[in-house]
């Protein structure tokens, strides 16, 4: 599976952009998500205004754009009243819903170039994929645990394959093009996801993406390193790399998993931190004056690629004008490439 993503990027010039945030975004297009199911509420209430958020990122650049399956769980749909079936339904339309934006991207694409107004769109006909979220055992239980790894000491191995088993097993066989296992807080999860995937009947690749709050270990104090091994002893997993970190932790982050002896991993490095702000899971709000604008976002960018990350996005708090900035720079980069061979 090591081709897919190889053959990506090479289409893409080298390098590859990753959408931004979704929640803020939503809300922004007027959703409330004050709910256990926060993003994935969107999928029964208004899908409309997840497909639009999608559109946006992809007209501002971006050639990954990740489902809105993040917090989507039949565990939590079901505690929300809905049926087995509902559920189940529920997760294989945050995929259908990234698939149509992507249809409806490529008929504006076609638009353009037979003479319609692009009105500052990025228009360009690519390779776009769906990566569908898988978020952590922590997401679900909405309580900010995702950032803090701790699970308590009762948390089994069996026991988070078996939470996890029936989502992965829908979002691979719902049109995605790779999973996007993300925000992933501590080693236990880790090796759940991966031996899930050596289960057999999972057929797409997939990433793994830990986050960290030390630039150091990921948040539950877990080596990056053991964390980054594991992605790397699984055949399915084809990109490993950080994501919902502030972006003054993942020079060192990277540099960890690109360390040479040992070699930690020879995928390539994903990357999509947040915007530096602070989340308080108390008050589940976060903590605005700890950011960092889209210009000294973007600013990182060149150095993150010159490490080796190969795919840049963003996380929580970022947008489609973060995502615009990371499109220009690598757009810049690969211009530069070319122009000099």
């Amino acid at each position: 599976m090591s081709s897919f993503i190889a053959d990506f990027l090479h289409q893409a010039g080298g390098t590859a952009v990753i959408d931004g945030g979704l929640a803020t975004e939503l809300e922004r297009h007027g959703a409330d998500l004050n709910d256990p199911l926060w993003s994935a509420k969107c999928l029964h209430s208004s899908p409309h205004l997840i497909r639009e958020v999608h559109l946006d990122y992809l007209e501002n650049g971006a050639d990954i754009i990740i489902t809105a399956s993040y917090q989507a769980t039949i565990q939590g749909f079901k505690a929300k009243g809905f049926s087995n079936e509902e559920s189940e339904a529920l997760l294989r339309r945050s995929v259908e819903i990234a698939c149509e934006a992507r249809d409806v991207y490529y008929e504006r694409c076609a638009a353009f170039s037979s003479g319609g107004g692009a009105d500052g769109r990025i228009l360009k006909q690519r390779t776009i994929l769906i990566a569908a979220s898988v978020g952590s055992y922590g997401a679900y239980l909405a309580d900010g645990s995702e950032y803090s790894g701790d699970y308590g000491d009762a948390m089994t191995l069996e026991t988070l394959k078996d939470f996890h088993r029936r989502r992965v097993q829908i979002l691979a066989g719902s049109g995605a093009d790779l999973l996007a296992f993300e925000t992933v807080p501590n080693k236990l999860e880790a090796q759940a996801y991966a031996e899930l995937l050596e289960e057999g009947d999972i057929k797409i690749p997939a990433w793994f993406s830990f986050n960290s709050k030390d630039g150091i270990n990921v948040v539950s104090g877990d080596s990056l390193l053991e964390c980054g091994s594991i992605a790397e002893s699984c055949n399915k997993v084809v990109a490993v790399g950080i994501n919902c970190t502030p972006p003054r932790f993942i020079h060192g982050l990277i540099v960890l998993l690109k360390k040479v002896e040992p070699q930690v991993t020879t995928k390539p490095i994903v990357i999509y931190p947040n915007s530096g702000e602070t989340y308080d899971a108390d008050v589940k709000e976060w903590v605005q004056n700890t950011g960092v604008t889209d210009e000294d976002f973007v600013s990182y960018v060149n150095k993150w690629c010159e490490l080796g990350a190969s795919l840049v996005g963003g996380c929580c708090r970022t947008t489609p004008a973060t995502i615009r900035g990371i499109y220009r720079i690598l757009s810049s980069n690969q211009s530069s490439t070319f122009a000099t061979k």
